[in-house]
Order: structure tokens, then sequence, then C-alpha cells
């Protein structure tokens, strides 16, 4: 697990000192080793956390003649098979690290290669012979890769700063930004910055000398099924699921450094603990976040987990002054993200990495199983039950509603015109708020029709049905776009690795050809995976009410984090960046501190606007011309 970062220019050399300055900004990705390669035009460096081969997987590593040159970050899981057939094919290899199989491969199969690779990874390839960058994200997105094309080349990172610390333009994207109003995070391929980009999961590009640069999409999760598999019985598919999840863990365990786990006490974390301790030789190290206030503490049923299956656990009570990391949590994610989860994950990730240097967790299971509360809604059709007839009425009656009336966003939401505008009204920021609370350039269309244009690749054609098409943006948008990047920041932050078994290629591609009705029935979501892996689990489980891993924020932000919110979002500085209206803003935060509704989520997007660009050097005031 490392931190890349490198240069191609058109024309002159690379100079060192610009590599090292890049990589200096991710330290905190690879604290254990550093190397660099430079060959002209082409500057190649690496921060390495150590994971496999400790001895001899010093980066960047070359082919046998060294025209080509790789840096790398991630795990390749099925790399000892891949060795085995490339060294039958006469290769040799000078250490026994994943990396060098990317080298090989690339002489064998060039860009295709990629489609061979079982793990997460973003990995950059200089081809000296053909003048030629290479780079490759893994398919959902799990490991970061940054870039920037300019006159005088190509530039790239695992993470912003190092980007910036290259001297790339620091001018804010609008588009970015008003996607962010909308989603809470910036999705691919915009970034906070217009000229940064991320590359989309999934995804290649090839840069030449020339200035001319290729970019590829090499694989695409498959759409959700709607009905069964030819010959497949729920029982088999259960089977196989269960097979296929318990190979997923174990070659995730493949690590020569102490592992452990995130335990939530939800059904992913609780499964993925269980098979670990099932294959594992000694008891599994176990990691588990808590909070005083008792609907978000999960701490009783990770205990549960921990005593059935002898665990080494280890628990940690966060209380709001906890949140004095606000701002390093902040400087870490380098543009704005909106998911009040960063927290906690960080904290966790800081208590587990005293211990372990690489923990597993069960980020995808909801997006893959419907496990979202959003999807239960769908497949009872709480979003159909308006005649179309009625829409129109409805949305007047909405219009009339002062904002502070209640069921206005609701009311709002059923008149849209089609299921996924509703989906998306419900479950992202309303217009009718984004409208009263942002500058109108600030503003999305009220249509939503730029969702096919955006996020072209994360929906389905037209006619699918409305839980296919939320599910599968779910799992291929918000889940890149939003969860992955969380997770990556905040655990990298602490030096700590963390892998994603539910997000194993070939279990996500099982999971796409199982129906909605073997997931997902009377509102109740992972049908299918309890059938698989239920019997497993404590009963206390199997039944208890979904919690979302987050922090009390709502009851912090009247407390103990009032006045760092309300320092920040009424202080001129803020407002005279021109995003918001000062009066509706000012509501937001009187009606929350009054307990009237919970707005937290905005308040918190909001403030992680604004540490944004108060530790964001150069970017002072965004300028209102639209993209």
């Amino acid at each position: 697990m490392c931190g890349i970062a490198g240069i191609a220019l058109r024309q002159g050399r690379a100079e060192a000192a610009q590599v090292r300055a890049m990589c200096a900004q991710m330290r905190h990705r690879g604290p254990d080793d550093e190397g660099y390669h430079l060959d002209g035009a082409c500057g190649l460096g690496m921060r390495r956390l150590s994971i496999i081969d400790l001895n001899t997987g010093h980066q960047p590593i070359a082919n046998e003649d060294e025209t080509l040159w790789v840096v790398f970050n991630g795990e390749i899981y099925n790399y000892p098979e891949l060795r085995s057939d490339l060294e039958s094919r006469g290769h040799k290899f000078r250490t026994h690290s994943d990396t060098e199989i990317l080298v090989h491969l690339y002489e064998e199969e060039g860009p295709a290669g990629v489609l061979r690779l079982r793990g997460m990874f973003a990995y950059a390839i200089w081809d000296a012979t053909r003048r030629r960058l290479f780079l490759a994200r893994d398919r959902f997105g799990k490991k970061p890769l940054y870039y920037a094309i300019l006159p005088e080349g190509i530039f790239f990172a695992s993470e912003i700063p190092g980007l910036r610390a290259a001297g790339i333009p620091a001018d804010p994207d609008a588009e970015a930004l008003r996607l962010y109003f909308q989603f809470h995070y910036i999705p691919d391929p915009f970034t906070a910055f217009r000229a940064i980009r991320k590359l989309p999961a999934g995804s290649w590009l090839i840069y030449e000398a020339s200035g001319a640069f290729e970019q590829k999409r090499y694989w695409r999760l498959p759409p959700p099924a709607v009905e069964p598999p030819a010959h497949l019985s729920e029982d088999e598919a259960a089977v196989q699921l269960r097979d296929k999840f318990d190979e997923a863990v174990r070659i995730r365990m493949m690590a020569d450094v102490p592992l452990g786990a995130f335990l939530s006490g939800g059904v992913d974390s609780s499964s993925i603990v269980a098979s670990m301790a099932l294959q594992a030789r000694e008891p599994v190290k176990t990691f588990s976040i808590g909070f005083e206030e008792a609907e978000f503490n999960e701490l009783p049923y990770a205990r549960l987990v921990a005593r059935k299956y002898q665990t080494e656990h280890h628990e940690i009570l966060v209380r709001p002054d906890s949140l004095r990391l606000v701002q390093q949590v902040a400087a870490h994610l380098g543009e704005p993200l909106g998911d009040t989860a960063a927290i906690p994950t960080f904290i966790l990730s800081e208590f587990a990495a005293r211990q372990v240097k690489v923990a597993l967790s069960g980020d995808g299971g909801d997006e893959l199983f419907s496990g979202y509360d959003s999807f239960a809604a769908l497949e009872q059709g709480k979003l159909d039950r308006l005649p179309r007839a009625l829409r129109p009425i409805t949305a007047k009656i909405a219009e009339l509603l002062p904002y502070a009336g209640y069921g206005k966003n609701y009311l709002r939401m059923l008149s849209r015109a089609t299921a996924l505008e509703r989906y998306f009204e419900f479950n992202y920021a309303p217009y009718f708020l984004r409208e009263r609370l942002l500058q109108p350039e600030w503003v999305l269309a009220a249509d939503q029709a730029y969702l096919r244009r955006v996020f072209a690749d994360c929906l389905l054609p037209e006619g699918a049905d409305i839980l296919s098409q939320a599910m599968y943006f779910e799992a291929t948008a918000n889940l890149t776009g939003d969860m992955l990047v969380k997770v990556d920041r905040m655990s990298m932050a602490a030096s700590l690795e963390v892998r994603c078994p539910l997000l194993d290629h070939e279990l996500a591609t099982l999971a796409a050809a199982l129906p909605h009705r073997w997931k997902i029935a009377g509102g109740k979501g992972k049908r299918i995976l309890l059938r698989a892996l239920g019997d497993r689990l404590p009963e206390e489980l199997l039944n208890r009410p979904k919690m979302g891993f987050g922090v009390p924020l709502a009851a912090w932000f009247r407390g103990p984090l009032r006045e760092l919110l309300w320092d920040h979002l009424t202080a001129p500085r803020f407002l005279d960046r021109g995003f918001v209206s000062p009066g509706f803003l000012r509501a937001l935060l009187e009606e929350h501190q009054r307990g009237r509704r919970d707005n937290h989520q905005w308040l918190w997007s909001l403030l992680m606007l604004e540490l944004w660009l108060e530790q964001t050097e150069g970017v002072s005031k965004p300028s209102m011309a639209l993209s």
C-alpha cells in the first residue's frame, strides 16, 4: 500500500525535487519507505506502507531490461497465480512482491493485462521505449488516482495535495461544487479543482510524449438482474455466495504484517469476522467504535460477535471532544466531502493502527445486496403511490407551503415526473432547499436532466426498473465517490490499509446476477446474504434495526461543536464567498439549534467546504463563472 506520484513531460526533463515534493505530501500513505526513478521527461515516485515482501519490495520496480518501470498502490490478491504464469513464459523476477507482476504482465498483454488483476490498485507504468505513460485504477475505485493534463505534460498522484505540490493551478471547478451541493460529495471524474481529474473506477489512461492521450473504461459492474439465472435455485445461489464470500475473505488475509478487522456489529462486518475466524489459525483482532448516545452505539452487538468467535477485541468510546480532529480530517480529504462518518472512520483507523497495519471492512454489502432503507422504500412502492394525474397538483401545494411547513419535501418528492427523480429528490439534497439556501448560480436545474450527462456510466438505460437504477447508481457512483473516498483517506491518514472483501469483483458479479426478490422482500434487505451466512451470526443480530456508521453530530452541533460551527458559517469570510443566502443559512442554524429540524447534514457539508477553502492556499473566493 503506497502513495504514488509522477510526471511525464512533452519536452525537457523531470525534476527530482518536484517528484519528491509531491511524495512528501503523502508520507502518511507510506511511512516505511520511498523510491524514485527519473528518465528524461518522466519522473516516478512512491511512498511505501510495507505489507507484502517487506525486504525486497522496494519501488519503483522494472522489468528485466529496465525499459518498463512501475509505481503501485494497492494489493493484487491473485499475484501468485499470475507470477507462475509469467514465469512459465520466461520472465525473471527479482522480488517476491505483487508489484513486479505488473511490468511483466504489461509486456505480455499491454493495457488488457489489467483485466487479469484481482484486487485493489492504482498504478503507473513508464514505457521508456514508446515514451508513454500508462495509468490504471481498480474496478470499484478503492484506490484513488488523480491526474492533471497541462500543456507541458501530465502529472498524477494518489492524493490532491501531491498534485498541488507540483504547482497544479488551484482554480475551483464550479460544476463540481454544484454537484457537491446536490450529493454532498464530488463524483468522478470531477474534483474541486478545475485542472485536476480523477481517473474513473475501472479505467485506464495512456499519455503519449506528443501530448495525445486515450482513456478507456475496461470494466463495469453488470446491471442488477431482475430474473433468476437459468438452472440456479435460490438455495444453490446461497451456497455459491457462501463459497465465493469465504474465498474473498481468505485472499484478503494475505499479509506479512499484523492484520485485523473493523467490527461494527452489523451483518456485513460481522460476517467478515466470522469468516476470518473460521479460516484463521489464531484469534482475529477486532476493533469497534462506540458512543455514549445509545441510538448510535453498536458496541453491544459487536461484543456478541467478538464473544462468539473469541476474537481479540478492542473498543474505543468517542466523546464530543474527540471532534477536535475535524480540521485534521478536512485536510486529509483534500476536497470537500460531506460524509459525517469520516470522523469515526478516522478515529477507528488510528485506534486499529496501534496494533495492526491491515484491517478488513464490510463496505459494499448494502449496495450489492439491497441493504439501504431507501431500497426498501422502492421495493414497497412508497415512491409511486401518487397517481400521475395528481402530481402537478401536489407540486403546486408543495410550492405554496412555507419552507418551515412539515411535509413540504415529501410532497415535492411525490410530484416528480420519473421514479428516478423522486429517488434523488428524497435521498439527496432536495431542490426546494437548495434554491433557498444557495445563490442561483450554484443550484443545479430542478429537472435533474444533468444526471444522464454527469452519471452516464452509473445509470442504466431507459426502461430499467427503479430499484435496479437506484442500486446501480449507489454501487457505481455513490460508493466510489463517497464511501470509498472516506475509507481510503481516513485509513491512510493513519497509515492503515483497509481491504473490502464484499467488493471483490468476482463476488460482486455473482451478486449482480441474483434477482431483486432474492435480496429484498417486504422491506427486508440482504435476504440471500443472510441465507448464505446468517447461521454464523448471533440471533440478536439478525433482527436488529439497521444503524448507519455515523456520529451523533446533530446533538453535538447544539452543544460542544456549536461554537466551531457558528464561528465558521456566520463569519463574513464564508458569507462573502457568495455560495449561500446568509439569511436562510442563519435560519437553518437557528432551527437546528432549537431542535425543530435536524439540519446537521447540510451544516456539516458547508463546514467541510469552508474548512477546505481555508486550508487550500490560493483558493479564497471561487469564481462565479459557470464551467
